[in-house]
């Protein structure tokens, strides 16, 4: 299961917001890092520079590494619509980052583990795979030995994000993934143009 394991802050730092979720190590050093990182840097970034430094961003902030990004975007282009906005729907239709909406992890990396250790079902079926892509009308839900797990608890008990296109029932612990979101729907600040333009060079 390849996945980015490396520090979070430095990557948050890097592109000059939390990424990752709330962090106070990044709070206290907004700025880039590394030993010039206070410093004023010269010259402007190249276009290419943008559009790799977008594409990262949207990479780390869904945990997925080049070459499944790379199929995403593929099965994207494949696809009639929007190629940007259809990058990011897939993006969020994967169990993992659905289990991170929902509210059962705290964030995208817990929900990952919390997938790939066998807590979570999709209508009734356990899965274990954190790219497992979800349909609209499938039910995800904890798995009944799951439900009592503290780290599940309180990250259900911490959520106050509310989605239009997910339901989430507390007292069953499960939901719905009612349907694809729209971009407007999508808080992430991903300028999800950038990244068609750069693999279309």
């Amino acid at each position: 299961m390849a996945r980015y394991t490396g520090p979070k802050t430095r990557i948050a730092r890097k592109f000059g917001e939390a990424i990752f979720g709330e962090d106070k190590a990044f709070e206290r050093r907004n700025y880039p890092p590394g030993q010039h990182g206070l410093a004023k840097r010269r010259g402007k970034k190249s276009e290419y520079a943008v559009q790799l430094m977008e594409k990262q961003k949207a990479k780390y902030t869904y945990g997925i590494l080049e070459r499944q990004f790379r199929n995403l975007f593929e099965k994207a282009a494949a696809a009639s619509g929007v190629t940007g906005e259809i990058l990011l729907q897939l993006c969020e239709a994967r169990l993992d980052n659905v289990v991170y909406r929902m509210g059962i992890a705290p964030t995208r990396r817990s929900a990952r583990q919390f997938v790939s250790h066998r807590h979570i079902t999709v209508n009734g079926e356990l899965v274990n795979v954190p790219s497992y892509h979800l349909k609209p009308g499938d039910i995800v839900a904890v798995r009944e030995k799951s439900k009592s797990l503290e780290a599940i608890e309180s990250s259900l008990a911490n959520n106050s994000s509310v989605y239009e296109w997910i339901t989430w029932n507390n007292d069953t612990k499960q939901g719905t993934f009612v349907t694809v979101p729209q971009r407007l729907q999508i808080p992430e600040n991903i300028k999800e143009q950038l990244i068609v333009e750069l693999y279309n060079k």
